[in-house]
């Protein structure tokens, strides 16, 4: 019989379904069993709702290679996460190590379009070992093929990257477009050159953690969020994902709205929450805690610019950005780290339609020699400029400092926020009482002196009583109301609520020119 009987060609789909499965072998899979580490594929069932993983290309590889693998390196396919469409890729590194060869990159590119398609988030779980150094040129073109596709994705819907091995040279520029990357502490790795070819180029030691270790990579500001074992990474991705909508143009899940109408105790806590003294440090989040709903809270970025929180909450069920300094380090004074971290932050809160609420008490940009050289200047100019272009709802609560041109980027009014609000405990100047104080003691020949001290001491107490309140920018009409801090969270659901059907009409041009 010149052709296969249908009970013969199931047979040999079930024996190439079966070597797609391990397509490394079973050396390679006892390798990587013995390391502890999941295949690609349980790594997926890991993140997606069960049962919902449809695979596609598992039969894919190199053509022209009757030895080729299957799936050349990466899992690929569909599923949901809560119920939504997501696409998602696995490095899989029984085969050559996970690195990028054709097919590997035409099945990548595949889902990306598909996702673009259905407009859905794409996840890719990255343990790779970079270029495939054999497919010399064609692994380079997939690499920018690839980026082209983020650029494409960008905006559009949530791009995510899980970094759960290597990450290195080429590889480390596909998730870095994304917008969350989180990382598995003592296993994700992210560096375009290793420490072998560092010394032998440079002559510089440096070690792997040092160089691209998850927590030196997160203080650095490429990566998100680290944590302890990858189930923690897929709790966190499945949580990041549930304030966001799938794409740019529907709107994100709304969760038990309408809890807690009237004032609550909680609400009652804010009225003694920040200290009398200026000096005195508190946690921003005992506030944050207590003005969005349920007390839930997702930080992202902790890790990297901590004199700046940025995270997801629900005001009256309804994601929202939050933006909103933190005392406990360097005051709440904005530096270079921080201003990269809200700036980043805020545009992919516009991208995705969510209201942004700022939550202000800091003394200024952080001054300082290292802080010029560092580029603060520009990188200050970014956050400005992320702050004017973003046309969401915009709602700002000072709650104590808000001075120099911190003023400005922290959601003024000037800077196109849609209302501010104040609690009696704000300080709104252009300097703080002790900075004006200094400047005042130049003045005299010796400032160290009893009179110039009580001078000193008496002017300062002035300043914050005449100065450095809330009652001056009201007056001018710069804040929309003093409110009792109890109000807040009740206020915010009203605020948002008047916001709902915002809209901003653009000039037509090509596109504007960000600080970089």
């Amino acid at each position: 019989m010149s052709t296969k009987t249908t009970a013969e060609l199931l047979a040999e789909l079930h024996e190439k379904l079966e070597l797609a499965k391990e397509p490394g072998g079973e050396k390679a899979a006892a390798k990587r069993d013995k390391k502890g580490i999941p295949s690609a594929r349980a790594r997926i069932h890991a993140l997606l709702d069960p049962g919902s993983f449809l695979e596609i290309g598992a039969l894919c590889r190199t053509p022209g290679d009757p030895n080729a693998l299957y799936g050349d390196g990466v899992v690929t396919g569909h599923g949901t996460i809560n119920g939504r469409p997501v696409g998602v890729f696995s490095h899989d590194q029984t085969v050559f190590g996970g690195t990028v060869g054709e097919m590997f990159g035409r099945k990548v590119a595949h889902l990306m379009e598909w996702c673009a398609k259905v407009a859905c988030p794409i996840i890719g779980i990255n343990d790779s070992g970079g270029a495939r150094i054999q497919d010399a040129v064609t692994s380079l073109a997939w690499y920018a093929e690839l980026g082209a596709r983020h650029e494409r994705l960008t905006g559009l819907v949530p791009q995510i990257s899980l970094i759960f091995g290597k990450c290195a040279g080429g590889a480390v520029y596909s998730p870095i477009q994304d917008d969350l990357i989180v990382a598995v502490r003592d296993q994700g790795y992210m560096f375009v050159t290793g420490p072998d070819v560092i010394k032998e180029v440079t002559g510089e030691d440096v070690t792997l953690d040092e160089l691209g270790g998850a927590e030196a990579q997160a203080r650095y500001g490429n990566i998100h969020q680290v944590v302890d074992s990858e189930a923690a990474a897929f709790q966190y991705v499945r949580d990041f994902l549930s304030f966001l909508p799938s794409n740019c143009f529907d709107d994100p899940p709304i969760v038990n709205p309408g809890l807690e109408p009237e004032i609550t105790p909680h609400d009652l806590e804010l009225d003694s929450i920040v200290p009398d003294s200026d000096n005195a440090v508190y946690d921003m989040h005992e506030i944050l805690l207590r003005i969005f709903d349920d007390g839930d809270f997702l930080d992202v970025g902790a890790q990297a610019g901590q004199a700046i929180i940025t995270g997801f909450a629900r005001v009256d069920g309804r994601p929202v950005g939050v933006v909103a300094n933190q005392p406990m380090v360097l005051s709440g004074s904005i530096d270079n780290e921080a201003s990269d971290k809200a700036a980043r932050f805020i545009r992919f809160c516009d991208t995705m339609n969510l209201p942004l609420i700022f939550v202000v008490d800091t003394p200024g940009f952080l001054p300082g020699a290292e802080q010029e050289k560092r580029g603060i200047i520009k990188r200050g100019g970014r956050f400005l400029y992320a702050v004017v272009e973003a046309d969401v709802p915009k709602v700002t609560i000072t709650v104590r400092k808000s001075y120099g041109g911190a003023y400005a980027v922290m959601g003024s009014k000037q800077l196109t926020a849609d209302l501010n609000f104040a609690w009696p405990t704000a300080r709104i100047a252009v300097i703080g009482a002790e900075g004006a104080a200094q400047l005042l003691m130049k003045r005299f020949p010796d400032p160290n002196t009893p009179e110039a001290q009580a001078i000193k001491q008496s002017f300062i107490e002035n300043y914050n009583l005449n100065m450095a309140t809330p009652w001056i920018a009201a007056e001018r009409g710069f804040i929309d109301a003093v409110i009792e801090p109890h109000q807040t969270r009740l206020l915010l659901r009203k605020a948002l609520h008047l916001l709902r059907d915002k809209q901003v009409q653009h000039v037509q041009r090509k596109h504007a020119l960000i600080p970089i």
